[in-house]
């Protein structure tokens, strides 16, 4: 078996050290990249959203590398994550594809585990679960160890003396991580570059000001389709808070169980006021954390979304009220394949302006 899957992020380091813990072959896809775009944007339904297009350009690069094994998550509610699977299956069959496709549900109940369990014996060639369920622990672990390493980068970036020492660090990371094998040896390169990362050089002179990032999750997280917005944000002294995460949508799906904490409940919370249902996709999380930043006294709120996200869509609608009543600047960006850089830049960094001239004059205002 040669099993791909497609990027979100950093989340291709625990999915690779996972299926190779269960003897698996893994094929990793290129980086998502222009071509991925264009392959996804070819094949894919015109109206659908840029993350739809850009998996499937993921799965079509996969099976030229000699995939024979597609792994994809799905979804619920109104999100049409849900279809996915679906769509990609009919969409590559009828360009000849041959292959055989996973599709993990949601899970939220001990009986969806085992579900998850069962699909994953396939992959191990249906060993027992006693030899698939350390793995299984392994991995969610692994996702909150790379998290936690990705929370550190964001502090690190905007406070270093030298930012090209960061990415310096961040490049050999990605490299090194390639060549690991299997969840253990992951873990070793994460604890190494943890500390590389907290040995860097840092400015306690400068103003830093601090940005939420809100939105539907695989826009926040890849940082294809979101141009590089944390690590640009980064360079231009923006300490980055990604409100949603991979680890954190995961333990959101497990904290029925005892020993599992998530901020699900929280979030529910803050959003209450403004949207007291779940509708799909990362909406509520949207409201809740835009409310929390503005409690928090965040600098300002970044929602990101793809085009036609009716989730999303319906958290922009509100999110003024939020920007009013809270006080907190957002800056609203919709992504698809016909997003500009030098526009999309340009927003980001008039954006980071008013910000930092907003917080001058809050500090002014303090000294008078």
């Amino acid at each position: 078996m040669k099993i791909t899957f497609p990027h979100m992020g950093n989340t291709y380091i625990a999915l690779k050290a996972m299926f190779e813990e269960l003897g698996a072959e893994v094929v990793l896809p290129p980086k998502s990249n222009k071509r991925t775009l264009e392959l996804g944007t070819k094949y894919a339904p015109e109206s659908i959203c840029i993350p739809f297009k850009l998996t499937l350009g993921n799965y079509m690069e996969s099976i030229e590398k000699g995939a024979d094994t597609l792994f994809m998550w799905s979804g619920c509610d109104v999100c049409r994550i849900g279809y996915y699977q679906a769509l990609h299956r009919n969409i590559l069959k009828k360009l000849g594809y041959e292959f055989e496709l996973i599709c993990v549900e949601p899970f939220k109940s001990f009986q969806e585990i085992k579900e998850v369990l069962d699909k994953l014996k396939i992959v191990s060639n249906k060993k027992g679960y006693y030899h698939l369920i350390p793995i299984f622990v392994k991995g969610i672990q692994l996702i909150h160890r790379i998290d936690k390493l990705d929370e550190l980068i964001c502090r690190i970036r905007p406070r270093a003396v030298d930012s090209r020492v960061v990415e310096g660090l961040n490049n050999d990371f990605q490299q090194e991580i390639l060549q690991a094998r299997g969840c253990d040896e992951a873990v070793g390169i994460i604890k190494k570059y943890e500390e590389a990362f907290e040995g860097v050089q840092a400015d306690s002179e400068g103003t830093i000001i601090k940005i939420g990032i809100i939105g539907e999750i695989y826009t926040v997280l890849d940082p294809f389709i979101n141009q590089d917005l944390v690590k640009n944000l980064g360079h231009m002294g923006v300490e980055v808070h990604c409100s949603v995460t991979a680890s954190e949508f995961i333990r959101e799906q497990i904290d029925f169980l005892p020993f599992v904490y998530s901020n699900k409940e929280a979030i529910h919370q803050w959003a209450r006021p403004y949207l007291d249902r779940e509708i799909g996709g990362h909406a509520r999380h949207s409201i809740g954390n835009a409310v929390r930043f503005g409690e928090e006294a965040f600098d300002g709120v970044i929602h990101l979304m793809p085009f036609t996200c009716m989730p999303e869509i319906v958290a922009q609608s509100i999110l003024p009220t939020i920007e009013r009543e809270k006080n907190i600047p957002v800056l609203k960006l919709i992504l698809d394949e016909m997003t500009g850089i030098g526009g999309y830049q340009t927003r980001v960094e008039a954006f980071v302006d008013l910000l930092r001239r907003r917080k001058l004059g809050k500090n002014l205002c303090k000294h008078i």
